[in-house]
């Protein structure tokens, strides 16, 4: 069963998922976003953890893409043709059809790199071993 759910959202499979994912890549690259920028610190306090373990120029960037996303959302204007520069390429990239390796470095926004997710991985792991010890969280969580 679990497979089969997995098979479901894997774009590699799944023609529905393959098609969502490129629809929101392009929503994504009109306003410069990377899908871990979505991510809420207020939200998910691992979240803030794993963003305040990051090195600061990655946090800065991301800061940069947001604070621009909005600036051009209250604008109601995307980000100029030559800055969302999207291939065919990058689709396959998406799909995983081809290596990185062998990608041209043409595209200028990409959507689905992510920078997060190892960190917020390790994050859980620590926060999962430290309920599995017994010990007390690192922090508690609060309603913002």
């Amino acid at each position: 069963m679990a497979s089969f759910l997995q098979s479901l959202v894997d774009p590699r499979k799944n023609f529905l998922a393959r098609l969502h994912m490129k629809s929101v890549s392009n929503r994504l690259r009109k306003y410069g976003l990377r899908y871990d920028d979505l991510y809420d610190p207020l939200y998910d306090l691992d979240i803030k953890e794993a963003l305040n373990r990051l090195p600061r120029e990655v946090v800065d960037a991301r800061n940069q893409r947001l604070k621009r996303a909005m600036d051009l959302s209250m604008k109601h204007e995307y980000l100029p043709d030559n800055l969302q520069v999207c291939l065919q390429t990058e689709l396959q990239q998406m799909t995983f059809l081809m290596t990185e390796e062998s990608l041209p470095k043409l595209a200028l926004q990409t959507p689905f790199r992510s920078y997060l997710q190892e960190m917020l991985a390790l994050v859980k792991r620590e926060r999962a071993e430290r309920e599995a010890l017994g010990a007390l969280p690192l922090y508690q969580r609060t309603i913002p």
